[in-house]
């Protein structure tokens, strides 16, 4: 493990080259050693610090310059929703990771996180001890430091739209063992020259299914605030990686920013205009035939591009009852997850519009089916909502 800490100012951006460095911030004497041990193990990022509180991370700040922190939430003398303000205001460009137990009023903690310019989140396993867990956690946490910390040195950082505040809900339903593991592939290198893209639809659609990850929170929000006329008349279905508890908050963000029903789909339920269906964490959501009516099914199978729930299998499964008259939307996220799915739409004589590089927040999932050169559109995100009312509007170019 390599643990160093430099001395130079924190008011310019990150270093160009050399390893990441992370700062790992825990009052958990066991996540601390097992974080720096999996960093340390890593060729390209480095252990700048390993500190207990929040408070200490601020004070060192300066001097440890690190290109990446991983917050705790809960923690002695300053916690992690306080440090994170001051950490941002000593060094802009600082990329945080929040990681938190999966609890609601974590869950709730991260979401404000976000829009106080955290980059990310990842969830805690609740005891290290369980193999699956704390591997999953492992490959999790370094592929989000690798991936937001490549983004740093790539370009400057695109501001999010904040999250809007959640609106009250019942309590969140016990956590589903199972919850999805960050995607594997390695970011897309970034772009050079014009993509192809290829003519939208001839079909008007009928349905709009999302997908997204890294960043898919603060880009949702911003999102569906433009679709009301969409969701009026269509179903609008979304996959966004994230495990259980999240979800449910997600949903409360989704339903107060759209001013529409938004809820984790629930199994067997019918698939009607006029409200958002999310997929629940740590389960797969796909629609089937129900009779005369189309309907949702949850499943609890292995996770799918190293996620659960996972875009593809909502994308495949809506070919078999909308056909062609499908629109699909890949929003910011890691990994390719949507690519194979917007593919098989694409082949069926639906349409898919990416994200651009710029306003995404990590460009794996919608640069992945850029390059695949099955976009017809490749749009900032305050270009998306727009088209896609155009869209269903009857517009087909």
């Amino acid at each position: 493990m390599s643990v160093a800490f430099a001395g130079s100012s924190t008011t310019g951006s990150s270093r160009e080259a050399g390893p990441l460095r992370v700062m790992i911030v825990d009052d958990s004497v066991v996540i601390r050693g097992l974080i720096s041990r999996w960093v340390g193990a890593e060729h390209d990022m480095e252990v700048a610090a390993s500190l207990r509180t929040g408070l200490e991370a601020v004070n060192q700040l300066e001097r440890i310059n690190p290109d990446v922190a991983v917050l705790d939430i809960e923690m002695p003398e300053l916690d992690g929703i306080s440090a994170l303000p001051q950490l941002l205001a000593k060094k802009r460009d600082l990329v945080i990771i929040m990681a938190s137990t999966l609890t609601r009023r974590n869950a709730e903690v991260s979401f404000k996180a976000l829009s106080l310019g955290a980059a990310d989140y990842i969830p805690k396993p609740e005891s290290t001890r369980e193999a699956s867990a704390a591997d999953t956690f492992h490959h999790d946490l370094i592929q989000k430091i690798r991936h937001l910390g490549a983004r740093l040195r790539r370009k400057p950082a695109v501001a999010s739209p904040p999250l809007a505040p959640a609106i009250p809900a019942p309590a969140a339903r016990a956590p589903v063992v199972a919850r999805p593991a960050a995607p594997a592939p390695a970011a897309l290198a970034p772009s050079s020259g014009a993509l192809s893209t290829r003519p939208f639809s001839t079909q008007a659609p009928k349905v709009l299914l999302i997908g997204s990850s890294t960043g898919g929170p603060q880009a949702l929000m911003a999102l569906v605030t433009e679709l009301g006329p969409v969701i009026d008349r269509f179903p609008v279905l979304i996959t966004q990686h994230m495990p259980p508890t999240f979800t449910t908050i997600l949903a409360e963000h989704l339903a107060r920013s759209s001013r529409r029903p938004a809820a984790e789909a629930v199994d067997g339920e019918p698939v009607k205009p006029g409200r958002i269906y999310l997929a629940p964490g740590g389960k797969h959501m796909r629609v089937v035939r129900s009779g005369a009516d189309v309907a949702i099914a949850l499943d609890d199978g292995p996770a799918v591009n190293f996620c659960k729930p996972a875009v593809d299998p909502l994308f495949t499964s809506a070919i078999d009852i909308w056909h062609g008259a499908i629109l699909s939307v890949i929003l910011t996220g890691m990994g390719s997850d949507g690519m194979r799915g917007g593919k098989d739409i694409v082949a069926a004589g639906g349409s898919v519009i990416a994200q651009d590089e710029a306003s995404s927040v990590v460009w794996g999932m919608p640069g992945a089916a850029a390059h695949a050169g099955i976009c017809a559109a490749i749009l900032p995100l305050n270009q998306i909502g727009a088209k896609v009312n155009r869209l269903f509007a009857g517009d087909r170019s």
